[in-house]
């Protein structure tokens, strides 16, 4: 008999992410596909209450918690021992977890202290003649292979977008807050804050509605004979202002810095969506002055509705690539979409 463990890190406010309820969905499903198997959930945190009090309603034969202020940062050696503890607390054969950078970063050293093995970024798993199947990206996804283990316990990290968030109803549950004892030795690594660039200089997010892709036809001549760099860049990034969307790109455009052309400042390869880009999940993308070719479009298999802008109304997004296609100039669409905004 399989026992499941659900495991979540709270986030600075005590609350639980988009990524750990999505993951904790995803968890429930699993429970009820697997015959007779048990189900707890684990947390670490600060204040775990709110985190508690959120997935109380999830069916869970047991909750486990770890909290007080060593566990309230991202640390490797205090995370891995409250996890640890918690895993071994539960007698848990599978282990599901949100694919963060805290739980990618230490669970795979769980693993090892329990002779387990562990797999990151699961993009999905089912149920198959009672074994556990899940699927997982290769390649820069352009592969999706699909694997099972006899080892255990196996560690899974499940990436954003696959499940829907949780939200379910709360109710009172018994909890078995364990003892975890730390030393100087496991707090030799010091958390001293956080930083961030401005809100208006992060490009990419993951957890916007809105793709907007933007394609190398930016930087070409345009109606007039001429080029519109800086117009185009403000255009961009006014309509990322407005709309909250994250930026992806083309290669091709962002390639143009390796062969002398003019190029977005603020535009990087981390912001290329395709067959050697990424992978994005949003509800939502807007692809501008792109030809909708298969590299580009292979990185968009997870977005939930496909839009494009482009002037030729025989381009590839129009050949079924997209669920509307916008036969106009992109600079004036987008212009009269911010001023809407």
């Amino acid at each position: 008999m399989e026992t499941i463990l659900f495991l979540a890190h709270t986030e600075d406010d005590g609350t639980l992410g988009r990524a750990a309820l999505e993951a904790l969905t995803g968890s429930s499903e699993l429970r009820s596909q697997l015959a007779d198997a048990r189900f707890a959930v684990g947390i670490i945190g600060g204040d775990v209450s709110g985190a508690i009090t959120t997935t109380s309603g999830c069916g869970a034969d047991a909750f486990f918690a770890v909290q007080g202020g060593d566990f309230a940062v991202s640390r490797y050696a205090t995370d891995a021992a409250a996890l640890d503890a918690i895993c071994r607390a539960s007698g848990a054969t599978i282990v599901l977890a949100p694919a963060t950078s805290r739980f990618n970063r230490v669970l795979p050293g769980v693993a090892q202290r329990m002779g387990g093995r562990v797999d990151t970024h699961v993009g999905g798993f089912a149920v198959a003649d009672g074994a556990l199947r899940i699927q997982r990206g290769y390649y820069r996804q352009r592969m999706i292979g699909t694997l099972t283990r006899s080892a255990r316990p196996w560690f899974l990290t499940v990436d954003a977008g696959v499940f829907p968030r949780w939200d379910g109803v709360s109710r009172d549950v018994p909890v078995q807050h364990l003892e975890v004892p730390i030393d100087d030795r496991l707090r030799r690594t010091t958390v001293v804050g956080n930083q961030a660039p401005p809100s208006n200089a992060q490009t990419i997010r993951p957890d916007a509605k809105l793709l907007f892709v933007a394609g190398v036809g930016w930087t070409k001549k345009q109606g007039d004979g001429q080029v519109h760099l800086d117009e185009a860049a403000q255009m961009i990034l006014g309509f990322l202002d407005k709309s909250g969307a994250s930026l992806g790109s083309s290669k091709s455009l962002v390639d143009q810095s390796s062969e002398g052309h003019n190029v977005f400042s603020f535009m990087s390869h981390l912001n290329q969506v395709g067959q050697t880009g990424a992978t994005p999940r949003h509800p939502k993308g807007l692809s501008t002055c792109c030809h909708g070719e298969e590299p580009h479009v292979v990185g968009w298999r997870f977005i939930g509705e496909r839009r494009a802008i482009n002037l030729d109304a025989n381009c590839g997004w129009a050949q079924g690539k997209a669920d509307v296609v916008y036969v106009a100039n992109a600079f004036e669409l987008v212009r009269k979409v911010t001023e809407l905004l």
